[in-house]
C-alpha cells in the first residue's frame, strides 16, 4: 500500500498561467457553484454549515508583549468548506489582514489556500490565493449583473477604486459588453489608487471610452445604470459610505461586495428589490451576531436581516440569486426596478475557483511538486 503523499504548489504567477485572471470562465464557474449551493451540495462551517468563517480578532488594549492590537481590518481568518457537483473538493482559504500592510508595499490581506482529499483529507494543492479570491469576489457580482443589470446598461459607478473594484469592473465588462462610461469615487480625488485603477481599466478594459473622477458618492452614483461598492470599511455604521435614494437612476442595478449607509429606510423597503447571493448565509450570520448586525458585518444583506427584524419587510422579500439563474423566481421585472445585490463571500467560491485553476494547473503541467512525506512517521 503506497502511503506516500505528495501535493502541488502554485506560486502567484503559476496561478496567473494557469488561467486565475480568466474572468469569463470565474463567472461561469461562480454561476455553476450558486446552483449547487441552492441544490445543497456543499458545506461550509458552524453548526449550520453557512458560516463565512472563523475570524481572529485582536483586543483594543493587549494585555500581553507582542500581541497584535486592534486596528481597521486587523484580523486573520480561516474561511473552510466541502462542495460536491463536478468539484469533489474539500479547501479552506486561510489569510491575515492588516490594512499597514500597505505602506509596505504588500496587499492589505495576504492569503493561500489549501485544496484536499474529500475522504483522505491528504493534500493535493497549496496555493497562492490574493488573485483566486479578488477574482472569485468580482465573478459573483458579474453573475448578478448578466441577469438583473439592464440590457441596455451603459455607465457604470465604482465606489472604492481597489481590488474587489477591478474585478467587479472585469466581471461586469465580460457580462455587459454596452458599458463604456465609467465613474468612480475614491477616498480622495486624485489619489495614487485611484490613479492605478484608471490606469489598469486603460490598460485591460479599452471598451471605457470616457471615465470621470468624483469628488462625492452623489456624483459618481447619479444616472449610472450599475453602482458597485466596493469600498473599505470599519465596523461601524458612520464609517459607511452614505447614499441617498434619490441619487439612485431608475432601473440601476447596485451590486455590493462593501457596504453603504443608505439614510432612508423607507427606500429600501418600498422602492427596492433584495437579491442575496445564498439567504442562509445571511440566516447564519444574524445567529452569530447581535442586532443590529449590519454595522459589524457590513454586508448589506445583514442590513435586510436587520429590517427582518424590525418587521419592516420578511424573508419573503429576498430572493436568492440561483432561483433566478433556475428559472424558479423572475429576473429583473422592469426597466424602472431598482435592484440591490448583496454578495457576502463565501468559502465555496474559493473552492470553486481553486479546483478549477488547480485542474488547469494538473492539464498544463504547471506548479511545483512538494513531498509531504514518502511514508508517515506514526500512522
Amino acid at each position: 500500500m503506497d502511503s506516500r503523499i505528495d501535493f502541488l504548489y502554485l506560486s502567484e504567477p503559476d496561478m496567473i498561467k494557469a488561467g486565475v485572471k480568466d474572468m469569463k470562465s470565474c463567472v461561469e464557474t461562480m454561476e455553476d457553484m450558486l446552483v449547487l449551493l441552492k441544490k445543497g451540495d456543499y458545506v461550509m462551517g458552524g453548526e449550520n454549515h453557512n458560516s463565512h468563517g472563523c475570524m481572529i480578532l485582536f483586543p483594543d488594549d493587549p494585555k500581553f508583549p507582542g500581541m497584535p492590537k486592534n486596528a481597521v481590518d486587523r484580523r486573520f481568518m480561516a474561511m473552510p468548506a466541502y462542495l460536491g457537483g463536478r468539484y469533489q473538493m474539500a479547501g479552506m482559504k486561510w489569510y491575515g489582514s492588516n490594512i499597514e500592510n500597505k505602506a509596505k508595499g504588500l496587499p492589505r490581506s495576504i492569503l493561500m489556500m489549501t485544496l484536499s482529499d474529500k475522504d483522505t483529507g491528504a493534500p493535493l494543492a497549496f496555493m497562492s490565493a490574493n488573485l483566486l479570491s479578488a477574482y472569485r469576489t468580482g465573478g459573483i457580482p458579474g453573475v448578478g449583473a448578466k441577469y438583473l443589470a439592464r440590457k441596455d446598461s451603459e455607465t457604470l459607478a465604482i465606489i472604492g477604486p481597489g481590488v474587489m473594484g477591478k474585478t467587479s469592473l472585469a466581471a461586469f465588462a465580460v457580462t455587459c459588453p454596452g458599458l463604456h462610461r465609467l465613474k468612480i469615487k475614491g477616498h480622495t480625488k486624485g489619489s495614487k489608487s485611484t490613479a492605478d485603477f484608471i490606469e489598469f481599466v486603460r490598460n485591460e478594459f479599452p471598451q471605457f471610452d470616457q471615465i470621470e473622477e468624483y469628488d462625492s458618492v452623489e456624483g459618481a452614483v447619479r444616472d449610472a445604470d450599475i453602482i458597485s461598492f466596493t469600498t473599505t470599511v470599519k465596523t461601524e455604521l458612520s464609517s459607511f459610505p452614505v447614499i441617498d435614494g434619490s441619487w439612485i437612476k431608475k432601473g440601476a442595478f447596485i451590486s455590493m461586495p462593501s457596504a453603504a449607509n443608505f439614510i432612508d429606510d423607507d427606500f429600501l423597503v418600498n422602492q427596492c428589490r433584495f437579491v442575496v447571493d445564498n439567504s442562509k448565509l445571511y440566516e447564519a450570520w444574524a445567529e452569530e451576531y447581535a442586532y443590529p448586525t449590519y454595522p459589524i458585518m457590513g454586508i448589506i444583506g445583514t442590513k435586510f436581516t436587520d429590517l427582518i427584524h424590525e418587521g419592516k419587510c420578511s424573508w419573503d422579500d429576498i430572493t436568492d440569486m440561483a432561483d433566478i439563474i433556475t428559472g424558479k423566481a423572475q429576473g429583473r421585472k422592469s426597466d424602472d426596478e431598482i435592484i440591490i445585490y448583496s454578495v457576502g463571500g463565501m468559502p465555496v467560491e474559493d473552492v470553486a475557483w481553486g479546483v478549477t485553476v488547480y485542474r488547469n494547473a494538473l492539464k498544463m503541467g504547471i506548479g511545483t511538486r512538494l513531498n509531504l512525506w514518502k511514508k508517515p512517521e506514526m500512522a
